[in-house]
């Protein structure tokens, strides 16, 4: 390919603002924007990026169609929310006008476990206008690469055991909402812990209708398990809330989590799969006190036992660089909903995007 990647950045919050720069210095031309807040609508994309001024200004959503129409890009962006339910409408549009979309909506990564009929559904639609769908972000590298690349290196593996602990002030007020933060501890075991210690079947059936979201690590563990060729027997899940044990200002909520309610949550996920091989995850996203900081940590245990931690990661830079460097393999997979355990590893990229297709 030897014109410039062409991309649309759709949201740009806190994520959008890294993408575009990103984009731009990696050799990419972004050419449209959009967003719903008013308070970005009409900015010009290098003030959202810190960048220089493009000409290019954000737009309403519901300019869209008409701007995807005339445009044709190359690939586009999505930085909004992080279930397949809120993600589907923003697929939809990008396929039906034959254009690559790639999320950084956690539950895109891998939802093939969690929100098949959307994702079949997007498959379809995919396939039918010739383009690509996939998530990608942090949890890709940090929760999936890394692993299957040190699984690598074992001689036998019995267990998977990883921890992830990232602050839900850096996402925005739907993760928050979607981790308890700000809940009673009555309130969060009546919405988010009364789904713990389902038997599989249950749980399964539960996730895949949409009555209940799964915690990050269920549709993790389906990537890895896809990329190692396991085969899984049984899955479960347990959210329990995180305590605040003194009150604490959230500038994403906008309120004071008192003393004794929920900062977050702390999600493990077990998986047993045919193969015998054991993944047992957990994510614990809250609001963090001046005294803790983002964390990674996994342990491959079988012959011989190798661990690594990652402390104070960059989570929303990483999560943004990764979807980045992934464009290229994007647009290289064939048509359909492709997860990125499919593609090939990221590499860094030396030489502008377009030089990679």
């Amino acid at each position: 390919m030897m014109k410039k990647v062409r991309a649309v950045q759709y949201g740009c919050g806190k994520m959008g603002k890294f993408l575009i720069r990103y984009l731009q210095e990696h050799g990419a031309e972004v050419v449209a924007a959009f967003d719903i807040n008013e308070a970005v609508i009409g900015k010009d994309i290098g003030e959202i990026a810190g960048t220089a001024p493009t000409g290019v200004k954000v737009q309403p959503l519901h300019e869209a169609d008409k701007t995807l129409e005339a445009l044709k890009p190359d690939v586009g962006i999505i930085a909004t929310l992080s279930t397949m339910a809120d993600l589907e409408d923003a697929f939809s549009l990008f396929a039906r006008h034959g254009v690559n979309a790639i999320s950084t909506g956690e539950e895109a990564l891998y939802p093939w476990n969690s929100s098949p009929e959307i994702t079949q559904k997007l498959d379809e639609l995919a396939k039918a206008h010739d383009c690509t769908l996939a998530g990608s972000g942090y949890p890709d590298m940090f929760w999936g690469v890394l692993v299957d690349t040190l699984a690598g290196s074992m001689h036998k593996l019995v267990k998977i055991k990883g921890s992830s602990c990232y602050n839900v002030e850096d996402y925005g007020i739907a993760l928050a909402i979607g981790h308890g933060a700000g809940l009673t501890v009555d309130e969060f075991n009546q919405q988010i812990g009364n789904y713990n210690d389902l038997p599989y079947e249950v749980i399964s059936q539960k996730i895949e209708s949409g009555e209940y979201a799964p915690p990050y690590m269920w549709t993790q563990n389906g990537w890895l398990c896809s990329r190692l060729g396991l085969t899984i027997t049984s899955q479960t899940q347990r959210c329990v809330p995180q305590i605040a044990n003194e009150d604490i200002y959230s500038d994403t909520l906008k309120m004071t989590v008192k003393k004794g309610d929920v900062l977050g949550l702390s999600a493990v996920v077990i998986t047993e799969t045919a193969e015998g091989v054991t993944l047992e995850t957990e994510c614990i996203g809250k609001i963090l006190t001046a005294d803790e900081c983002d964390k990674n940590c996994w342990q491959l245990i079988g012959e011989p036992d190798t661990a690594i931690e990652v402390n104070n990661p960059a989570t929303v830079e990483l999560t943004c660089a990764n979807l980045v460097n992934r464009i290229p393999a994007l647009i290289n997979s064939p048509a359909g909903y492709i997860t990125t355990e499919k593609m090939p590893n990221n590499v860094y990229m030396t030489k502008p995007m377009h030089e990679y297709l």
